[in-house]
Parts: structure tokens; C-alpha cells; sequence
């Protein structure tokens, strides 16, 4: 559920996130999470102006979205996000020139002749002709002709593999030198059957408040599946309590696996309870959770000023519907009634750039700060195999460490990451109020075939006022809005217990077998037989 989280679309790339915190335990997700949802609604004042003026330009664009995302980080809002995920352009419009005959190359001229005898066979049938009726023999012998031209430029690329000097025509030496790159029409089925069978019918979207003063935001994140015939759907309520350092989650949705995994006594007892994990328990540093919020907000800004002027430009409202390709019918409707509209443009490269320049300056801002929690992946894991080690401190160590390492390869990631996203498009809608009502982003993944098919996410995400008698969690009972002692197990305490059940020799085999295999685990409980 990671992706669905939108209160920080605008503040880091969604789509990062997981690369910044994957492999670690939900604790440093917990953690960093929290505190990015400090970024808070993105709204400011804007000119009123309907139409797109000479004072309207790329410059002004790009200042009056650093004010819009900079004055009111702080303000308690209400939001819904929606993600859709489209490959219909890789199956439409097909250009018959980037399609092959067959899934292997060496199977290419035998497999493409077999086609094309098959369909005038097809022919002669409709014709009531037999195919080796004289009328047909122009034909066989093309057919024949240019399967012995296709074999005979096969063996000689295969001898000498994009090599342009052999004997083979420049028609044969770019379809072999770019085989591997095209698409037969059976990968186009499949493209067609994804769409159908689970795009389409799929709908991910999160909602909830976000009140900064009052120390807590929510999120109700939701997968939806609605085809003809099934219907499903699964939620994830979640609670951020920044004033105590804490993040709850609904344990009914982790209780069934839990139970048949690891904990076979575990019986009812999470049902209608909150989890809750202790972000912060005292062994960080005094103040970490305002640096870090300092932290990543002097670089949010450091990389947005450096961004170029050209990749903003002031958009009018009705054009939206113009777009290609198209955004969502009911995203289109959500921003149609905007008053003014800025968008912003990154390709590829600029767009790794910023993520890059991003996790460089907040990982130097925070480790000069404290340099005490600067440890590389290898210490980490040395000096974490005892139990006391199982700390926030550790893990915001261990946290950094992934970040410094994603720093060290940028030049690697930054290039295979490239290969498959085009361009990012960010769209922000103001009313005539000039205050921010949505926010869309826009990430195109680039078909290997044609760069004009490429599948398309849209995340919108729309903004409002809290309203009091809008629940939080309209799915849960009134008395679980708010996690507390007596609807909540704490992680940690449950933990000890758990680790003591398999400690006196109980357990599931799967669950011994992963606690053996812990190294943090084997420290406090040794071997389990």
C-alpha cells in the first residue's frame, strides 16, 4: 500500500519511496513516513486570473508553485487519492512494422513463412481453388524465394552478429540487430488480456486527515476489484500519533496470516485491535524528528530551485481534456472545474536527477547533525545480532546506511531506472480562491517497441476542508476511530511474548524455521530444535 500513500505526492516522487526504504522493517517505513507526512497540504494564494497572460510565464509558473508548495506545509486538511494504471496504448494503433512473427529470432523465417503460406492456403479455400492450382504458383514461389533470401541473411548475421559489413541487405540487418526490442502479436494478446482481466477492473485509492497541530493524520488506504462478475475489495486503516511517536495499523488484515504462520495461539485476540509500533523509543538522538523534518524539506526546496524554468508553464483548464493520452474519465472531472492550473514536466534523466540531488543533500544534512548514526550496512549488521541492538537508533542507522548505498550507485540505478520511465507530468488545479484543490501526477514507463506506447500511472489527489462528521474510518466502529490501551496491542510487548512461547519449545514449524534463521532471534533464543 506504499504507492497509495498521497500525502507526500508533492513533497518526494511517490513512485521513490520504496526504493528509499526497501529491505528494511516496518519501523524505519513507520518512521520515515511519519515524518514525511509533515509536508502537510501544498496551498497557497495564486493570481485569479482565468486566462494565460504575458505575466504568465515559465518563470512566474515556477515561483508561484515554490510559494504554493512552500506556505501552508503546516495547514489540517482532508484528502482522497486515486491511482490508475493504463497500458491500452500498447495495444492500439499498432504499427505493423514493429511486430514480428515469432517469440525467437532463429525461429523468425521459418515461422513467418509458415504464416504467410497459412494465409493463402486461407485464400484458396475462400476461393474454393486448390493451392497448387497454376493461379497460385507467382505466389508459392515468392513465398519460397523469400524464406531462402530471410534463412540465407539469418546464418550470415548469425556469423557475424550486428556487424554491418557482412553481406545482409540493411532491411534484414536492422530486424535482427532489433529483435529483440519488437513485439509479436501473441505479446500483444497478453497486453490486452492485463488490461482487461486486472487494469481495468483494478482501483487503488487512500483518503483520510491530516491535522499537524493536533499532532495525528490518518490514512484509509483500499484496493478495489470490480469486474463483471467478482467483486472485492480490502482496507487498511492506519493512525500517525506524532506527539507520542507512534503509528497504529488495523490487525485484522495481518491476524489470519499471523495465526497460521507464526502464532498458532494467537486465536481472536487482535480482532477489532490496532497494532501499535513505538516509533520512537528514546534511543534517538534529542530533536531527531524535527531535523529530519528540517532535513527533508531543505532539500525538497534546494532541489526545486535548481530545477529549470522550462519544465513549468501555466496550463488552461479546458485544454486537460486534450491530453494524451487521455486522463481517467472521472480524474478529467476533478480537475475540469479549475480556475488555474500549473503543470511541471521532467524527463527521465531530470527526474532521477532530482531524486538523486534529494537523498544527497538530506542524507548529508542529517548525518552532519548526528554523526553518531552513521554506520555502514556491514557494521549494521555486526553490531545488531544482540537484542539490545533492536532500537530506533539501529534502524535509522540502518535506514541511513541504505540511503548512503543508494547514493554510492546512483550512476548504475540511475541508468537501468531510466531505460524504463519516459516522463513524469505533475498538474496542480487552484480555484478562483487560489487555493490548491488537487494535484496529479503523471509517470509514463517506456514500451520497449515504440516510445509512443508506453503505460501510463495516474495518481489525483483532491483536497478539503475536515469536516466533523466525516469519520476517519467509516468502516470501523466509533469506538476504534482512535487507537488507545484498550484497543491496541503494542508490537514490541507482543513480540517478547511470542519470542518467549517459541522459547519453552512451542510454535509453528514455519515460525521456527524463520526464527532460526534471524540472526537477532538465534541471539535470544538460540538454536530451536
Amino acid at each position: 500500500m506504499k504507492i497509495v500513500h498521497q500525502a507526500i505526492v508533492s513533497s518526494i516522487p511517490l513512485t521513490r519511496l520504496p526504493s528509499i526504504i526497501k529491505g528494511s522493517v516496518l519501523f524505519s517505513s513507520a518512521l520515515l513516513t511519519g515524518a514525511l507526512l509533515l509536508t502537510g497540504c501544498q496551498s497557497t494564494s495564486l493570481s485569479q486570473s482565468n486566462a494565460i497572460t504575458a505575466k504568465h510565464t515559465p518563470a512566474a509558473a515556477k515561483k508561484a508553485l515554490a510559494t504554493a508548495l512552500q506556505k501552508q506545509r503546516r495547514q489540517s486538511f482532508s484528502y482522497h487519492a486515486n491511482l490508475e494504471i493504463s497500458n491500452d496504448q500498447q495495444f492500439t494503433n499498432i504499427n505493423a512494422k514493429n511486430l514480428v512473427g515469432s517469440d525467437d529470432i532463429y525461429d523468425y523465417c521459418e515461422d513467418t513463412h509458415d504464416q504467410a503460406y497459412a494465409a493463402l492456403v486461407t485464400q484458396a479455400e475462400t476461393q474454393n481453388k486448390d493451392i497448387e492450382a497454376a493461379s497460385y504458383d507467382t505466389q508459392r514461389t515468392a513465398l519460397k524465394q523469400s524464406y531462402l533470401e530471410c534463412a540465407a541473411a539469418y546464418q550470415a548475421w548469425e556469423d557475424n552478429p550486428y556487424d554491418s559489413n557482412i553481406n545482409v541487405s540493411s532491411h534484414y540487418q536492422q530486424l535482427f540487430d532489433n529483435y529483440d526490442n519488437k513485439s509479436t502479436p501473441k505479446d500483444i494478446k497478453k497486453t490486452q488480456l492485463l488490461d482487461a482481466y486486472l487494469l481495468k477492473p483494478l482501483s487503488i485509492n487512500s483518503q483520510g486527515v491530516y491535522q499537524p497541530m493536533a499532532g495525528k493524520a490518518t490514512m484509509l488506504a483500499s484496493v478495489q476489484y470490480q469486474a463483471r462478475n467478482h467483486q472485492s475489495s480490502i482496507n487498511q486503516p492506519i493512525y500517525v500519533d506524532f506527539k507520542n511517536g507512534n503509528i497504529y495499523l488495523w490487525a485484522d488484515n495481518f491476524a489470519m496470516l499471523n495465526s497460521e504462520m507464526l502464532d498458532d495461539k494467537l486465536g481472536t485476540k487482535w480482532r477489532n485491535k490496532w497494532l501499535k509500533i513505538v516509533i520512537n523509543d528514546g534511543t534517538l538522538p534529542k530533536g531527531f524528528g524535527n531535523e529530519l523534518i528540517k532535513s527533508h524539506f531543505a532539500a525538497l526546496d534546494t532541489t526545486f530551485d535548481s530545477a529549470s524554468i522550462s519544465q513549468f508553464d501555466y496550463v488552461v483548464p479546458n485544454t486537460l481534456a486534450s491530453l494524451t493520452p487521455k486522463l481517467p474519465t472521472h480524474q478529467l472531472s476533478a480537475t475540469l472545474a479549475s480556475d488555474e492550473v500549473i503543470r511541471r514536466v521532467q524527463s527521465a534523466a531530470s527526474y532521477e536527477q532530482f531524486y538523486q540531488d534529494y537523498m544527497r543533500i538530506f542524507y548529508d544534512r542529517i548525518t552532519k547533525k548526528y554523526p553518531e548514526l552513521v554506520k555502514d550496512n556491514k557494521t549494521y549488521q555486526a553490531t545488531t545480532a544482540s537484542s539490545d541492538k533492536f532500537t530506533s537508533k539501529a534502524l535509522v542507522q540502518q535506514m541511513l546506511a541504505m540511503i548512503k548505498g543508494r547514493i554510492d550507485s546512483e550512476v548504475e540505478t540511475s541508468e537501468a531506472e531510466i531505460e524504463v520511465r519516459s516522463t513524469v507530468q505533475e498538474l496542480y488545479g487552484f480555484d478562483k480562491r487560489g487555493r490548491l484543490k488537487w494535484q496529479h501526477l503523471r509517470s509514463e514507463f517506456a514500451n520497449k517497441t515504440n516510445s509512443d506506447k508506453n503505460m501510463v500511472m495516474d495518481i489525483l489527489q483532491q483536497y478539503s476542508a475536515i469536516r466533523p462528521q466525516d469519520k476517519a474510518f467509516p468502516n470501523l466502529p466509533s469506538d476504534m476511530q482512535v487507537p488507545n490501551v484498550i484497543n491496541s496491542v503494542d508490537v514490541r510487548e507482543y513480540g517478547d511474548e511470542l519470542m518467549q512461547y517459541y522459547r519453552d519449545g512451542n510454535g509453528t514449524a514455519m515460525g521456527k524455521m524463520v526464527f532460526d534463521m534471524l540472526p537477532m532471534a538465534k541471539e535470544r533464543l538460540g538454536s530451536i530444535d
